[in-house]
């Protein structure tokens, strides 16, 4: 016997949805074979033949059945047949006479056809319900799998996903800075570095600090005030103790940049604001920037990629919200208190 096939069908059996309806006709069953049998083996060996029949029909269903071409499948379903009349034959025939138990209820001729019937009916309906229900297991944790590997596509995404027009703004207006301000292209070349390097190593990891995240979110504010200095403010605060809490890696990123594209890169005066808000079970970030919030725009994937890994991460427990608050806009992130699941 294959142990380990015989163990997941043992536990599958174990499934209220199985084990009721099991026990829903083996008990009478053997209540019949107690009470219309004198010997007292017969409500044994009936508890036996139930038994036997419950664990070995399905598992042999699902041992020889599933795979293999049609004549395979033939030779098997024959094997499969005779390994039923085998054993009805051994626990209704061979095992009472060897006790000296005389005809019961469930050894006698036309019982034991209708014994016959129910091992291969019974073997078949609950193998083949395991059977499926395996298949499904394994066809869920694939497209799973598939959408893991989508988000790691995305993370991988992400390290490109800084602005590139920003980026080689920055770039050039570092070249201006090396001859006019060594100070300050020190300054940005140092914090473009930094952020980058933080980008890079997220990418490899299922979950990080919320102090590193919110840290990268501040260096990416502080390269958009180094380029344009005077157009907008930034802060960054944190209600509770951070320590411990994590969540999924670039998270935030994506909606800190939203809120400078369509705040003051667009336009728009005032504070971009990120409040997080630990309370033990749960953290709840606001991202706030100056404008209206428009709906979703074309084209934007940011929001969405965020939307994306939230629920493969943490499932229904994390949520998004965008709304708009006083002429600002205000995104509205909400995590469980429990580690996100491993994406990458």
């Amino acid at each position: 016997m294959s142990a380990g096939l015989f163990s997941d069908t043992l536990a599958a059996l174990r499934a209220p949805r199985r084990l009721i309806p099991i026990l829903l006709v083996s008990a009478p069953l053997v209540a019949a074979q107690a009470s219309l049998s004198r010997d007292p083996l017969a409500a044994p060996i009936g508890v036996l033949m139930c038994a036997t029949f419950a664990l070995v029909a399905p598992y042999l269903w699902r041992r020889w059945m599933p795979l293999g071409t049609w004549p395979e499948k033939l030779v098997r379903l024959a094997a499969y047949g005779a390994a039923g009349g085998a054993i009805v034959g051994l626990l209704g025939l061979a095992l009472p006479r060897l006790l000296g138990v005389g005809t019961t209820f469930l050894t006698g001729r036309e019982s034991l056809t209708v014994s016959l019937a129910l091992f291969w009916v019974g073997g078949w309906g609950l193998g083949r319900d395991i059977e499926l229900e395996r298949t499904l297991e394994r066809e869920r944790a694939r497209a799973d799998a598939l959408a893991r590997e989508a988000e790691r596509a995305h993370l991988l995404a992400i390290r490109a996903h800084l602005d590139p027009h920003f980026l080689f703004n920055t770039l050039n207006a570092i070249a201006e800075w090396c001859r006019e301000d060594g100070a300050v292209a020190e300054e940005a070349i140092l914090r473009l570095s930094s952020m980058l390097r933080t980008i890079l190593a997220g990418v490899h990891l299922a979950a990080w600090p919320l102090a590193r995240e919110l840290d990268l979110c501040r260096d990416l504010f502080e390269l958009h005030r180094i380029r344009d200095p005077g157009r907008f403010s930034a802060s960054i605060a944190v209600d509770g103790e951070p320590a411990g809490f994590t969540v999924p890696p670039l998270i935030l990123l994506p909606l800190a940049e939203n809120a400078i594209k369509h705040g003051p890169a667009a336009g728009h005066r005032g504070p971009v604001e990120i409040r997080a808000a630990i309370d033990g079970e749960r953290c709840t970030v606001l991202i706030t920037n100056p404008g209206p919030y428009r709906g979703p725009r074309p084209g934007g994937e940011g929001v969405s990629t965020v939307e994306r890994r939230l629920a493969l991460a943490y499932g229904g427990a994390a949520s998004l919200a965008l709304e708009e608050v006083e002429g600002a806009t205000r995104a509205t992130l909400t995590l469980p208190a429990r580690a996100p699941q491993e994406s990458v």
